[in-house]
Formats: C-alpha cells, sequence, structure tokens
C-alpha cells in the first residue's frame, strides 16, 4: 500500500450517532479504527443512552487515543443531553467535526449496516474527482440490499427514495440513504444551523440543499446489511416527517 492509498495528511472525520448501540459499539470502532486512512478520526454522538453507550465509547476513546496517529487524536465522544432526532444529532457532530479542522465527514450509522470497508473508497473517489458528495448507494448497479430485509422494507424504501427524488426533481438515485462523505466546503456552503429535519428525512434535506448550492454528488454501489444487535430507531413520526420534509422543501425552493 503506498502513501496515497492512505490518503496522508487528509483530516476525515466519522461521524456515528447513537442511542442504545453498547452491543454493536465495540466491534464499529475496532473495524472504523482499522482502515488504512492515516488522518481518520471518528467522532461518537451519543444522546445519553441508557444502555451505557457513552460511557463505553469513553473507554473506547482512552484506548485508541493512546495510539495518536501524526498527533490527532482517533476518536473523541460528544455527550448531548436530549434526544430529540438524528438529524440534530448529525448537525452536533458535523459542526464539531468542521470546527476541529476535518476535511471530509462521513455519516455512518452505529449498527453495523454500513459497510466499513465502503469508506477508502468514498475517500478515494472524493479526492480524485473534487465532488462535494459521494452516496453510499443501494440503487445504483452493483448496490443491494440484505436478504433478511422484508418484502415490504424493500418495496418502502424503493417507494420513499422514488417519492422524494421526484418531488425534489433529483437525480441522486439513493436520497435518503445514511452513509454519505461529504467536503468541509459542501457543508459550510450549506450551512448545517439552517436544516430543518430532526428524524431521518435530514438525509433528504442535505443532499437537497447541497446540490442546490451548485456541489456535485458521485454514487457508489454499497450492499447495505441488517443489523444484528439492537432494535431500529425508525417509528411513526420519523414516516410522517420523511413524507413532509420533500413537500416543504419544493414549496419552498418555488417561492425563493
Amino acid at each position: 500500500m503506498t502513501a496515497n492509498d492512505r490518503h496522508v495528511g487528509v483530516p476525515v472525520t466519522i461521524v456515528m450517532p447513537t442511542y442504545n448501540e453498547a452491543a454493536n459499539l465495540p466491534r464499529m470502532a475496532e473495524l472504523v479504527l482499522g482502515l488504512p486512512i492515516d488522518g481518520l478520526h471518528l467522532k461518537i454522538v451519543d444522546d445519553s443512552s441508557p444502555d451505557g453507550t457513552g460511557r463505553i465509547a469513553e473507554e473506547l476513546a482512552e484506548k485508541y487515543n493512546a495510539d495518536q496517529v501524526h498527533g490527532r487524536r482517533r476518536m473523541s465522544v460528544l455527550h448531548r443531553t436530549e434526544k430529540d432526532g438524528l438529524g440534530r444529532a448529525y448537525v452536533a457532530g458535523m459542526s464539531a467535526a468542521l470546527a476541529e479542522g476535518a476535511e471530509y465527514v462521513i455519516q455512518m450509522d452505529a449498527d453495523g449496516s454500513h459497510p466499513v470497508e465502503a469508506v477508502p473508497r468514498m475517500l478515494g473517489t472524493a479526492v480524485a474527482s473534487g465532488v462535494g458528495l459521494v452516496v453510499g448507494s443501494r440503487y445504483v448497479e452493483g448496490g443491494s440490499l440484505d436478504e433478511e430485509w422484508g418484502r415490504h422494507r424493500v418495496l418502502l424504501s424503493r417507494f420513499a427514495n422514488r417519492y422524494a427524488r421526484t418531488v425534489l426533481g433529483t437525480k441522486i438515485r439513493d436520497i435518503t440513504a445514511g452513509f454519505n462523505l461529504w467536503s468541509a466546503a459542501t457543508l459550510r456552503d450549506v450551512d448545517l444551523a439552517t436544516l430543518d429535519s430532526a428524524g431521518y428525512s435530514f438525509q433528504v434535506e442535505l443532499k437537497f440543499k447541497a446540490v442546490r448550492a451548485g456541489h456535485s454528488a458521485v454514487e457508489i454501489p454499497i450492499r447495505f446489511e441488517e443489523r444484528t444487535e439492537g432494535v431500529s430507531k425508525m417509528n411513526l413520526s420519523t414516516q410522517i416527517e420523511s413524507a413532509l420534509v420533500p413537500l416543504r422543501l419544493r414549496m419552498r425552493n418555488r417561492r425563493g
């Protein structure tokens, strides 16, 4: 492996929100911090998980920070006192990453559904092409969903993507994807503090505003896995928000 393969000197922060992910976090931290990227930092954003995820994250950070690379901490934990949505957690974590000098920020779930091994490919694509967004996509050629997903969930996911794409007129095939790499310039242009979405629709709003601001997106295929531990955080209120946000964004864009 060459120095360029490791993207030496490129500060990259993976932002990983957690809520009751104690069973998954140690393995995810090991996989992420084992990647061949010298400037990689893992930032956990924990919403006061009652199962002790925050405490485990601190213990892991102490362990991994004993072996710093280029003088940069390898892991940090941002504790939030209330659980007010995935979008809010991401805004907090991504804003902190930008303040700490990250050139690229990656969104990743803590449940193992996003393939860690795809991260170097996403980073390589961004560095080589200069795009502001790389999407780990389930719905481009080569992308797939775990066979354990039931037919109902597959249809719902595909419908949600088609619905949001149609309403917003975007070409991004997996606009609801939660596995994304952003350049710092793109996130600053969007202005994270202006995002309204609290739940999963944050993924749609951020992509839409980035493209509207003139930033290009590239989708690379991934295999989306079913979580092995814990339960999904999706509920009725987040599903309703996900349906309303594309309509609200379109109406605002028309007025603008």
